[in-house]
């Protein structure tokens, strides 16, 4: 009878947690705490663009220790061009730097397992295995998520949010990202592909977009838009356009979204209507956010967010006059990243954190096993020798 109890005992003792426990509940369990338990090592964040492929090696305090940069090959050539132009940014930063684990944003659909790109708008990546592809190249951890999400990771834990348990992150690049913040954890929604606000259609049979649909959001505020509508208007030799046509030349290819910006804050009438617009679009979408979601504040990032405050304001303007119940609610806070570009690239590596802390158990629990082994095989030949 006392051999049933004992036997009871330790099954009480040594039983598994219950199956029922999801494992993006335990992932997101692990981000909450991950800024506290982490290891203390530095990690490197990489941002991927539509544009441009960002990388930086990035310290426990979210501090830059150094960066680097390619342009992004062309969606029109295969994944793997894209892996090699990854793989060598972490490979030349691992010369310098004593790299644990590796971090990535991607502008794209994540799976919830954080390992497979789905699809991204702007390169070539269906349900591509990037985690795997790269863990095997690098021999390092690799973790993956959507660079919107990295990045409002990034500036809840280092920058504009904070102190705010519910944030909503904009990102405007190439497109338009969005991230949820939750009582310091994202929410990546059941299938890993929620916060994709730049394809909310607000404009119904609109521009068309990458995606496939009509008159989405990030066609209408965003860096493609910004850009489509000014060199449109070069291109239309309209007299609001003489400045930029001049300045580059009679070059419209050459109209960039920096030009743009730095035209607008020199004056420049047409550069800063169209950021006026683009910010308008940008306070519509956001009114539609809160109505859905009612955060506590909104934080906008990315490379057009780089116009301060002629995007910013009339985003402002535009949310409170569309603001559902408007007069009669708190009003969410409108903020610029503070972290700026780089917030995805700090968010990504601060994330790796708890993939490295995983990394550093399983190489620990494996070289104590390795030790185990050689002292039984010891054991062994003494035994054998006497």
């Amino acid at each position: 009878m006392s051999m049933y109890r004992e036997r009871a005992d330790r099954d009480r003792l040594y039983r598994r947690p219950a199956p029922s426990a999801s494992v993006l509940r335990t992932v997101s369990t692990r981000e909450r705490r991950s800024h506290l338990s982490a290891p203390r090592v530095p990690t490197v964040g990489i941002d991927i663009g539509g544009t441009k492929v960002m990388a930086g090696v990035v310290d426990a305090d979210g501090q830059i220790l150094e960066q680097v940069r390619a342009e992004t090959p062309e969606k029109s050539k295969s994944p793997k061009v894209v892996e090699d132009t990854i793989a060598e940014l972490v490979l030349d930063l691992s010369d310098r730097h004593d790299v644990h684990a590796v971090g990535i944003g991607a502008a794209g659909w994540v799976d919830a397992d954080r390992s497979r790109v789905l699809f991204a708008p702007h390169l070539a990546w269906r349900d591509e295995p990037l985690k795997d592809a790269l863990t095997a190249r690098l021999a390092v951890p690799v973790m993956v998520d959507n660079d919107a999400n990295t990045a409002a990771w990034g500036e809840w834990r280092f920058g504009a949010g904070r102190g705010e348990d519910h944030l909503v992150m904009i990102t405007l690049g190439t497109g338009i990202g969005g991230a949820i913040l939750e009582d310091g954890q994202v929410k990546r929604g059941k299938y890993g592909v929620a916060g994709e606000f730049g394809h909310m259609q607000v404009v119904p049979g609109g521009h068309r977009c990458p995606c496939g649909n009509r008159g989405c959001w990030e066609q209408y505020s965003s860096g493609n838009a910004l850009v489509r509508e000014a060199r449109e208007l070069a291109l239309a030799e309209s007299p609001v356009a003489y400045g930029i046509s001049e300045r580059v030349g009679g070059q419209v290819s050459e109209i960039t979204g920096p030009l743009i910006t730095e035209l607008a804050r020199g004056g420049d009438a047409m550069c800063t209507e169209l950021l006026q617009d683009i910010g308008h679009w940008l306070g519509v979408g956001i009114a539609n956010l809160a109505a859905a979601l009612d955060p506590g504040g909104f934080v906008i990032g990315g490379g057009v967010s780089a116009a301060d405050e002629l995007l910013i304001d009339p985003a402002r303007d535009a949310f409170r006059r569309h603001l559902t119940g408007r007069g009669y609610r708190p009003e969410a806070t409108i903020a610029k990243a503070q972290l700026g570009p780089e917030a995805g690239m700090v968010g990504a590596a601060d994330l790796a954190r708890l993939v490295a802390r995983r990394f550093r158990r399983a190489n620990r629990r494996r070289l104590e096993r390795y030790e185990r082994y050689e002292r039984a095989a010891d054991n062994l030949r003494r035994a054998v020798g006497q």
